[in-house]
């Protein structure tokens, strides 16, 4: 007992040290190892990790049949777009919103907006985004924060609802036809690069520059920008002949059109002002609108302005939307508890728990905050299933990877899993319950564009 108690001291000697130190001496480590008890099923799950993965070994075998396929309220859509590697998500799934309308409204038996073109004007309108926050900042050090920012993330083609509203505003729309996608648009790492390096160059330039020859400066930065985005992506198209068919395979017309013009005869909304984004982050207060700062596409345009609402608002809203056979651009954390096979997200489909004889306990509020979770990639919201009471149950969207990923393009999600990991939702005024378009009376309060909840969807 004497020993048993000597060891003891000893161990609360070290402990004390450790705790004072902040380090792992020996006693603490000898505490760690002994901690480890190496039963049969231990040794069992090690060897399996040593050559398997742990998601695959973590897949819930009770789980492994294909959900319900069936919803009682589905938007009528066609066709299956595919954002190849690239991380253009945002822009893929505010088009497909819009497509679905034109279909629908012009019957066409298909119809696909060209992405290539909108990121075309996407990367020129960012690079002035940047060198112009350069200039803005021209006087801080380079170790400001704002300063660090920008020049850790001079450009990318990842974004959010805003950059489609501001760019077709500005820019108009084309069909597919018009200016088609290329090598860079599908995979656009390299191209980044060597935009990002040319930009860093130019931000030191600025910085140095005297004040009146920033303008012409900048400009010339600017074609040479508009020059590798020409040999990368196409010329943008000024006019373009397009002839319509309708589902029947007819021909309806064939015309002369502007990126303006098509967009005004085919669509035609006011997509600045006709939409809300809402938001479900539980680390800020309900009943609130927040502005991004900086977090635009056009350095003339809009930042991201949202109003934050418990997840129960905004299924009310998505479901008014869908009843009426209305798309919405919708965002989440795609990652988590995925099957890529069955294309379901289920927060049930793997058990990491039984995995590691542990548990993973925090809540939505608890991993947002610290960054354990945050919104991930972008895709349209197209049909709802409810049971009798009329309760959701579950949610489809259509996604931007190819008519061969997931369930024939899509992704099922339980009720339970759009709770935990849902963040955005843009829909029509039209949809919004009065009480929440109130709210956007309130003065925005700013956010930091550095806050890591809106980094952009890819």
């Amino acid at each position: 007992m004497k020993r048993v108690l000597t060891i003891l001291c000893a161990l609360a000697t070290f402990t004390a040290v450790a705790q004072r130190s902040g380090g792992i001496d020996a006693a603490m480590l000898e505490q760690i190892r002994s901690g480890y008890k190496g039963k049969a099923s231990d040794v069992a799950v090690k060897n399996a990790l040593a050559s398997t993965s742990i998601s695959t070994l973590a897949v819930n075998g009770e789980n492994l049949a294909m959900c319900d396929t069936h919803f009682k309220h589905q938007v009528k859509t066609k066709g299956i777009t595919d954002q190849k590697s690239s991380g253009r998500c945002w822009l893929f799934t505010g088009l497909n919103v819009l497509r679905a309308k034109m279909i629908a409204k012009h019957d066409l038996k298909g119809f696909e907006f060209s992405q290539n073109y909108l990121s075309f004007y996407d990367l020129l309108e960012k690079s002035n985004l940047f060198l112009q926050g350069i200039i803005d900042t021209r006087e801080l050090p380079l170790d400001d924060r704002k300063v660090e920012w920008l020049l850790k993330s001079p450009i990318g083609d990842g974004g959010q609802f805003t950059g489609v509203s501001n760019l077709i505003t500005k820019y108009g729309a084309v069909p597919s036809s018009a200016m088609p996608e290329t090598y860079q648009s599908n995979n656009t790492r390299d191209m980044r690069m060597i935009l990002s390096l040319k930009l860093r160059e130019y931000a030191l330039k600025l910085r140095e520059a005297r004040k009146g020859d920033i303008y012409l400066l900048k400009t010339a930065m600017l074609t040479n920008i508009y020059d590798i985005l020409v040999k990368c992506l196409g010329v943008p198209p000024t006019e373009f002949v397009w002839t319509r068919y309708n589902s029947k395979g007819e021909r309806v017309s064939s015309k002369t059109y502007t990126p303006q013009s098509f967009y005004a005869e085919f669509v035609g909304e006011d997509l600045e002002n006709n939409y809300v984004m809402l938001m479900n982050d539980p680390t800020r207060e309900y009943g609130k609108v927040y502005e991004i700062d900086y977090d635009r596409h056009t350095y003339d345009g809009d930042n991201w302005l949202y109003i934050n609402l418990p997840i129960e608002r905004i299924k009310e809203v998505a479901l008014a939307s869908i009843k009426d056979n209305t798309a919405m651009y919708f965002s989440c954390d795609v990652g988590k508890f995925f099957d890529r096979k069955r294309g379901v997200l289920d927060v049930t489909n793997l058990d990491y728990g039984s995995l590691f004889a542990t548990d993973f306990p925090m809540n939505k509020r608890q991993r947002v905050s610290t960054f354990a979770s945050g919104s991930s990639h972008a895709m349209t919201l197209i049909a709802v299933d409810t049971d009798e009471s009329g309760k959701t149950t579950k949610w489809m969207v259509e996604n931007s990877w190819g008519a061969k990923s997931g369930y024939q393009g899509n992704l099922i999600m339980t009720d339970q899993w759009f709770d935990e990991y849902m963040f955005r939702l843009v829909a029509e005024r039209k949809y919004v319950p009065q009480d929440i378009l109130k709210l956007l009376e309130q003065k925005p309060i700013m956010l930091p564009a550095w806050d890591p909840m809106f980094a952009p969807e890819e």
